[in-house]
């Protein structure tokens, strides 16, 4: 077997290649990013008052997006704050999607890498060093992740670090009505999760399931209604379903994943087996991850 030994070269200062090669060769295969399996969605993709874009990558699943910026050489602070820009932008017109910020360049120094593991603890951010090695006549591109995404656990992965409390509580920092709507909708689980038991936590009131958490559904009650958080992925099906029943709906929380319903007595008896369907849909899933 031969050995070639590979020589990194450096792009930005080839007479021939540029960045918009690079765009092509990605473009080309998304796959060579590392990110998984990714599709283009757009090029240049152009943000009034803000620049363009280089790629927006879709999974194939069609829930995350990643805005990807490319930089031949190190990256600079403009590079960063651009990367950051576009993330921003994209993640607020398209909200049904999970968003995360990529950052791709030959060189990421020691000193940006610092800042951008700061903003990687509240911005989901990766780094990605492009190395291109020539090889005889042609022209070979390594992507290694250097900085990835923070990995979110499920909500009960943690709860035996989490202050327990008991109904007592929750009665007197809500109210006895919203703490029994938790109950009402534990026992329209019955017939899936016969088991399933209230966990009165400080934040929430969980789901206990032969004997550990088993989060697929939390409840927050408030003095005149309970927030119901059912764990699902966001889909237009679901939301159009939600829009019909005129349910009051919060803003969907993207990095849990969770659908968040603010119910009141009435909501129950009216949409009992809708919510059902809901909580259902929440439990499968749940058995499967």
């Amino acid at each position: 077997m031969n050995f070639i030994k590979l020589s990194p070269m450096n792009l930005k200062s080839h007479p021939s290649v540029n960045e918009q090669w690079v765009h092509d060769k990605i473009a080309e295969d998304p796959g060579i990013l590392g990110l998984g399996d990714v599709i283009v969605r757009d090029r240049e993709r152009v943000h009034p008052g803000a620049g363009r874009l280089d790629l927006l990558l879709q999974d194939s699943e069609e829930r995350s997006r990643y805005e990807v910026e490319i930089q031949l050489g190190p990256t600079d602070p403009s590079h960063i704050i651009r990367t950051i820009e576009y993330w921003d932008i994209e993640r607020k017109r398209y909200p049904q999607y999970d968003h995360t910020a990529v950052i791709v360049a030959e060189d990421i120094t020691s000193r940006f890498f610092n800042v951008i593991s700061l903003l990687n603890r509240s911005i989901p951010i990766i780094a990605i060093k492009m190395t291109a090695f020539q090889i005889d006549n042609s022209i070979g591109l390594l992507f290694t992740k250097i900085l990835d995404t923070v990995q979110l656990g499920l909500v009960d992965e943690d709860e035996s670090a989490i202050e327990q409390t008991d109904r007592a509580y929750w009665e007197n920092r809500a109210s006895s009505a919203t703490v029994q709507i938790a109950d009402q909708l534990l026992n329209i689980c019955s017939d899936f999760a016969p088991r399933a038991e209230l966990r009165y936590n400080k934040h929430y009131i969980g789901i206990f399931l032969n004997g550990t958490a088993c989060n697929f559904a939390i409840f927050r009650p408030q003095r005149t209604s309970t927030i119901l958080q059912v764990s699902l992925p966001q889909s237009d099906e679901t939301n159009n379903a939600l829009d019909q029943k005129g349910i009051d709906l919060l803003e969907y929380e993207n990095r849990f994943r969770h659908y968040r319903l603010k119910l009141r007595p009435e909501d129950l008896e009216a949409h009992r087996d809708f919510l059902h369907d809901l909580l259902k849909q929440a439990y499968e899933r749940r058995q499967i991850i």
